[in-house]
């Protein structure tokens, strides 16, 4: 297996157990869950960097800084859907976030895109569709953030594939942090609530989870190209309704299980065809000749 898709099928698993956490605290407000989050994710990061001895402000700046702003918008976004509807409802819509990382990374970073996955990418973007429209508890309002917590997220991902030349992805993950939190404690002022309880070890969860989390997805997003990785972020789906399923009593109609066939198929689709053009292009590589003889040095033999 190659480490790209290793470490996006660790990052889906981490990913899971932060929604299990985030959906275990319904009334504490989301930006104070947003800022215990960031506060954990600044000491593990920062602790790694001082380690590692590392420059915690990176290269490229303007990158991470916008790394920061997409993945705080991002997840603001989804953090409120997990609270307000059914979790696998709320994990679909934020997992139309690999078709917006698929088509930025065409738009930004000039990757090619086959028509093939395209196709592909639609399929499991039928299924998304085929989910949500059995899904009648979710409003207009809390549709439209889930979609802009996929926009954001497909934006975040590529400045994470933009930055893997000249950052550590340490850096990288550094500075979601360090750009939310100053962002996120002022919204605090406004509306706080203080934890109590069982609250605190589900807000430990959130932060511990979402950092290895965010780490194995930036090794992956730094390991492959975005197109080969990103449809795996699909799989969560399926963690995500055994969880509402199995710790939240949601049950869904037969035709989402019949969506989320079409998302994992499409994944799968996707996945095979990178590999198989991956093959070829080695095999093409080895079968050319390493070197060719020249005209002009042709004629000096002559």
């Amino acid at each position: 297996m190659r480490p790209g898709i290793k470490y996006m099928l660790m990052s889906t698993l981490w990913f899971a157990l932060m929604n299990l956490c985030v959906k275990m605290m319904p009334g504490i407000p989301v930006q104070v869950v947003l800022l215990f989050r960031c506060l954990i994710t600044l000491t593990f990061s920062g602790w790694a960097i001082y380690r590692m001895g590392v420059s915690p402000w990176g290269n490229n700046k303007s990158v991470l800084l916008l790394r920061g702003l997409f993945g705080t918008a991002g997840l603001t976004a989804y953090f409120m859907t997990l609270q307000h509807i059914p979790l696998a409802s709320a994990v679909t819509l934020q997992y139309l976030s690999p078709v917006f990382t698929v088509l930025f990374a065409r738009l930004l970073l000039g990757e090619r895109l086959k028509w093939l996955q395209l196709l592909f990418f639609a399929i499991s973007f039928a299924g998304v569709v085929v989910v949500k429209g059995t899904d009648h508890r979710i409003a207009l309002p809390l549709l439209a953030l889930g979609i802009c917590s996929a926009l954001f997220s497909g934006l975040a991902y590529n400045m994470i594939r933009k930055a893997r030349k000249t950052e550590h992805p340490n850096v990288v993950v550094f500075y979601f942090p360090l750009v939310a939190l100053p962002l996120i404690s002022v919204w605090c002022l406004y509306d706080w609530k203080t934890p109590t309880g069982i609250e605190w070890l589900w807000l430990l969860g959130t932060g511990v989870s979402t950092q290895f989390a965010q780490m194995a997805m930036t090794r992956a997003f730094m390991a492959e190209q975005v197109a080969s990785v990103a449809g795996l972020q699909y799989l969560g789906l399926v963690y995500s309704f055994l969880i509402g399923w199995i710790g939240f009593g949601e049950w869904f109609s037969g035709w989402t299980f019949a969506g989320m066939f079409l998302v994992v198929a499409g994944v799968l689709a996707n996945i095979f065809y990178a590999d198989w053009q991956r093959r070829n292009r080695r095999l093409m590589m080895r079968q050319r000749p390493k070197y060719q003889v020249k005209p002009q040095e042709e004629k000096g033999k002559a």
